[in-house]
């Protein structure tokens, strides 16, 4: 069906009418698919009387169970729950503000972002939808239909359609809501969405989608889990695992942009495009390697506790570890042979995990398949961040992430000892970058944030590159030294698992 191009409108609607589920959503998995084979979604219910949307959510909200839940998920309902646009807003606020794409500057606490009420409503209810009877109890209250209205009222906020979209791919995690969610008609939205030259967009429908797909997909990507190849339902046999995970103030996606300037964030650029790509892994390796699965994960660091998001204890790095390590799983992370990229604190968490996996009998594929590790500026040793943020207390209140980074820290030290002797008896393939250059944080801090002799592991090579630590994941141009060495390990360490 995936071929009929020259059909008329009215016989891609007969068709459409006939389909069932499966059909369905293969059809939005299909590279090439035709629009036309999606029927739109059904009329939304009108708001209630003097309602809106932010009451709406509120109310969804509140009508979730609100006992025995962790203290992340109470965070935000609270303050969803209790707070007004403007107090939100200034939960948001502080002099330093950094979050997932590189290092945002906050230089006012005076602006009200738009859509932040919703926001606050929808990251809390992205925590509720990874409780099981939590989706229930949102599909039952009409959630489906109110994120679908949220979701096409904020056509100009990719932010809040994201969101709105972690939602619906964590309650794609439960088969028994399958149906309800496609008759609700998300599967249109999410095969328009797969088509977005926005790759994140195109990279939240492919993991709902992926979720809804029992009939060819065993896996299953939890919250924050995206694979970026392939994202289409292929015939081709996927042979290795490459994983990237990002480090301190990183994300998913923008993490692993091919190194910009200032001006190149502000445009519009389509993935096709040959001049840049906002994620290379996706556009360049997918191309290059394309018998790899790409899966990307995200999870929030923040440089300051001021005004942290969720408790602290949370953002420890074993806590961190042990629910990577969880959700890696799920999604059938071990079952074929992988290789790590870590950039930053990402290498870190990367060397807990292996040390984790290997004290639990049901995670040791995860061992016995891992056969390389890359680490961009992982600081092994510790960083001068830790230090450097004591002195300007006033300004920067170091988080647990930057506390653990410290060169005294015993924890780092047990860490990189322990991981040492592993790796060596495990034989791993080890390569390394480290930045020589300084970063700007912020308009007032330069700092080097980890030293050449901070990223010294003691196996594989070291390569020290005259970037910055934000641009050491970041190569210039797919010709570039940094991205053809990587590709080169990838190729070399996976050669007899690609040939297979």
């Amino acid at each position: 069906m995936v071929e009929a191009r020259h059909w008329h409108d009215y016989q891609f609607r007969t068709v459409a009418q006939a389909y069932d589920l499966r059909t369905l959503i293969g059809l939005a998995r299909s590279k090439g698919s035709d629009l036309r084979f999606f029927l739109p979604p059904p009329p939304l219910p009108s708001l209630k009387e003097d309602s809106s949307i932010e009451e709406e959510l509120r109310h969804l909200l509140a009508s979730l169970p609100q006992t025995e839940l962790d203290e992340c998920i109470q965070y935000f309902t609270s303050l969803a729950l209790s707070e007004s646009g403007q107090s939100l807003a200034a939960q948001k606020g502080g002099l330093w503000c950094f979050g997932g794409n590189g290092l945002p500057y906050a230089e006012s606490f005076g602006e009200v972002p738009s859509a932040t009420v919703e926001m606050f409503c929808l990251e809390a209810l992205v925590k509720h939808s990874e409780i099981s009877t939590h989706c229930d109890k949102i599909e039952a209250n009409g959630g489906l239909q109110l994120l679908q209205r949220l979701y096409q009222l904020h056509k100009d906020c990719p932010k809040v359609q994201r969101c709105v979209m972690r939602v619906i791919g964590n309650m794609a995690l439960n088969e028994h809501l399958h149906s309800t969610i496609v008759r609700s008609g998300w599967v249109s939205i999410l095969a328009a969405a797969m088509k977005s030259p926005d790759i994140m967009e195109a990279s939240h429908a492919a993991r709902t989608l992926a979720n809804l797909d029992r009939e060819t997909v065993q896996e299953k990507y939890q919250d924050s889990v995206y694979v970026l190849h392939p994202q289409h339902r292929t015939s081709e046999p996927i042979k290795a695992d490459v994983l990237f995970i990002h480090g301190l103030m990183g994300a998913a996606f923008k993490t692993w942009r091919q190194q910009d300037s200032d001006q190149v964030l502000t445009e519009k650029i389509s993935e096709d495009e040959t001049r840049y790509t906002t994620c290379w892994p996706k556009t360049w390796l997918a191309r290059d390697c394309p018998a790899l699965r790409i899966i990307s994960v995200e999870y929030d660091t923040s440089l300051s506790d001021w005004r942290a998001r969720c408790p602290s204890e949370r953002k420890s790095i074993a806590f961190r570890s042990n629910e990577l390590l969880r959700k890696l799983r799920a999604a059938g992370v071990g079952d074929r042979p992988m290789i790590w990229v870590s950039h930053s604190m990402g290498g870190l968490l990367v060397k807990k995990m292996l040390l984790e996996a290997s004290q639990r009998p049901e995670m040791s594929t995860i061992i016995n398949n891992t056969r390389g590790i890359i680490f961009y500026s992982v600081p092994h040793h510790g960083s001068h961040l830790a230090e450097y943020s004591v002195s300007v207390r006033y300004l920067l209140f170091p988080s647990l992430e930057v506390k653990e980074l410290s060169k005294d820290s015993p924890a780092l030290k047990t860490l990189q000892d322990d991981f040492l002797k592993f790796a060596k008896d495990r034989n791993f393939q080890v390569l390394s970058f480290v930045e020589t250059l300084p970063t700007y944080i912020g308009s007032m801090i330069k700092l080097h944030v980890v030293p050449v002799e901070s990223a010294v592991l003691g196996i594989g090579d070291l390569i020290p590159v005259d970037v910055n630590h934000l641009n050491i994941c970041k190569p210039k141009q797919k010709d570039s030294f940094l991205y053809q060495r990587t590709l080169q390990f990838i190729c070399e360490t996976l050669a007899k698992d690609l040939e297979n």
